[in-house]
Formats: structure tokens, sequence, C-alpha cells
């Protein structure tokens, strides 16, 4: 099966990357003249993001469906969320979603969201990303790079699940575990005394079931989306960090539309998150449910003080290699002060 993903994917790869040249999937219905809306993403149709994405083709088809069809393309079908970004960024696709990570390399603002416990409550989290007037200065952020963030989504916090239980930081020890592909990942990994590996979300599966990697960390549907519950059986609350995904589009396709259809896109943006942000928390408890019940997963709170202590020097470090996120950084302080003591 994931052998089969892979060629269906490297094809269309190659048809997307072809296109413009080759008329492989042209920017354009030839019968009807509109205007195809290419959206990549790397979660399943069960996803909320993916019926985030339903509500955005929804409302952008209603308003102006005789000048643009929107497609969506899940699964990583157009390649992990790094070649999607490539390709969105070439105008080879339009839109794609992405967590922050991989941004990382187009504007290093982006590396703080990859701090350990950098929100100290989901309240802050929640505050510090709807706060919308500063967080639209973050996204112009990659505007010379010819991509543009138009809005986020909630994927919860991350935490850590393996093959066998995870209660405190000695036992990531010498562990393999999967990190999203981020310097600041990596080192958060490896000051845990894990042995941090990055790979594309799609491989992970593969990597655990064939002993490649010991686990992985990330939010409670990666065990049911995408099954990674069927090979680890231990999912421990580290809540060690809060990293959004964005909606990233081309900043051409943008710029170049008129203002009325821009409007149009980018309320449709706002209403795929309110959409998303709605199915979330009904999505993760089906989740729990599905992974305790059905795929015997077991679900473990251990005392977080002692993952925060293994990381504090971390956040330090990164200040100081990176002094573009101190602005970010200080901004979302004054929002985890504000929740102080809310306890969510």
């Amino acid at each position: 099966m994931m052998k089969w993903k892979r060629i269906v994917s490297a094809a269309v790869c190659v048809c997307m990357a072809g296109m413009l040249i080759t008329g492989c999937g042209s920017k354009s219905d030839s019968s009807s003249k509109k205007r195809i809306i290419r959206v990549a993403l790397s979660q399943s149709e069960e996803h909320p993001e993916y019926k985030g994405m339903e509500t955005f083709k929804k409302y952008v088809e209603e308003k102006l469906g005789d000048k643009y069809e929107v497609q969506l393309y899940p699964n990583e079908l157009l390649g992990g969320q790094t070649k999607a970004i490539e390709l969105t960024q070439t105008g080879a696709i339009d839109f794609t979603i992405a967590g922050t990570p991989n941004l990382e390399i187009f504007a290093d603002v982006y590396e703080v969201f990859s701090m350990p416990y950098l929100f100290t409550s989901e309240d802050a989290y929640f505050a510090a990303m709807n706060d919308t007037d500063y967080m639209n200065k973050i996204y112009a952020s990659t505007e010379d790079t010819g991509l543009q963030v138009v809005t986020w989504y909630n994927v919860g916090t991350r935490n850590f699940y393996a093959k066998k239980a995870i209660n405190t930081p000695d036992d990531l020890k010498g562990l393999k575990m999967r990190v999203q592909q981020s310097p600041a990942s990596i080192k958060m990994c490896n000051a845990f005394g894990a042995a941090a590996s990055p790979m594309s979300f799609g491989e992970v599966y593969t990597a655990i079931q064939q002993g490649v990697i010991d686990g992985a960390e990330n939010n409670e549907l990666a065990l049911t989306d995408n099954k990674h519950g069927e090979v680890a059986k231990y999912y421990s609350y580290t809540m060690h960090q809060m990293i959004p995904d964005v909606l990233i589009a081309n900043y051409k396709l943008l710029n170049d539309m008129s203002e009325e259809d821009r409007e149009v896109f980018e309320e449709a943006a706002r209403l795929s998150t309110e959409t998303e942000l709605k199915d979330w928390e009904t999505d993760v408890e089906t989740a729990k449910k599905t992974a305790e019940e059905d795929m015997g997963v077991q679900f473990i709170y251990p005392d977080i003080s002692l993952f925060k202590d293994k990381v504090k020097n971390v956040q330090k470090e990164m200040l100081e290699d990176n002094p573009n996120i101190k602005d970010l950084y200080e901004h979302i302080q004054k929002y985890n002060k504000q929740y102080e003591g809310e306890g969510k």
C-alpha cells in the first residue's frame, strides 16, 4: 500500500512539475475557462484540515464559481510538505497546508513555534494565534520568497508515542524518535536523551513498523487517521510543543487577483479555520476513544515538569542564535502571563 502511494505521488508530482510546459493538468479548464486552484494537504479526507478546506472550496465556488474551481489533493498526493511548499512557491500548485517548521528555511521567524514549551497553556496559544493584526505581519515575512501565509490551523499539542511506555525523560534515552524537519525540534529531542530522526510524515508508519525508528511525536489524530496506533501502543502526554499548521498561498496568485476576488479567498481561508477549530476537539476525543478501545493504545500522563527541565536551555540557545524570533517570543509571553494559572 505504501509503495503504491509513493508511485502515485511521484507520478502526480512529475505531472504537476511539468504541467506548465507539457500541458499535463493545465491551469484552467479548456471547456469552461475556469482557473483551477490546486490545494495540497498531507492529511486524509477525515482530518479537520481537509474539512476546513472543503469549507474553503465551497465558499470560493459559491462566490466565484464562474471563474474558479478548487481541487483538493490530500494524503501527500502531491508530495510531502516540503515538496508541496516548493511547488506552491513556483506556482505549480496554488495552496498547501504545512506545519510552521517547514517554513523556517523561508523565514526564520517561524522557528519560534518549534521552541519546546513556548506556550504555557492552550488558552495562551489560541489568544496569540487569533491576534490577527500581529500574526499578519508574521504571515507577510515570506512574501519575497513567493509565498504568502493566509491563515492557521490548530493541530493540538505534540506528544511522544512509541513501542514502549514513556513515563520520564529517562525512558527516551537511546530511542530513535521521528521529529519534524526543524533544527529546534531536533535539539529538543536530543536534549530529552532520544536520537532525533527527522523524516517525512508519510514515512512514519512503515519506519516504526520495520524498527527503523522506535516512535514519533504528534497529536492524537496520527494514531487513528494515519494508523500509527497499530504500531505504537504507548502515547505519553509530554505536551512539549504547540505548533500550528498554516495555509500557504502562491504570492503571485493572490497579488494578481482583483481586490474583490482576493477578499473572497481570504474570507474562505478564515472560514476554513473556523471549521477546522470546531471539528478539532471532537475529532481528538473520537481518536482517543478509537485508539484506546479498538487499537489497544495506552495513554500516559507523566509529570511534565521533568520534561521541561531537560529542555530549559534549548529556549535560551534559540533566542541567542536567532534574534529574529525575539519579538514574536516576547509577544507570546504577554499572552502566557495573561492566562497564567488558568490551567488549560
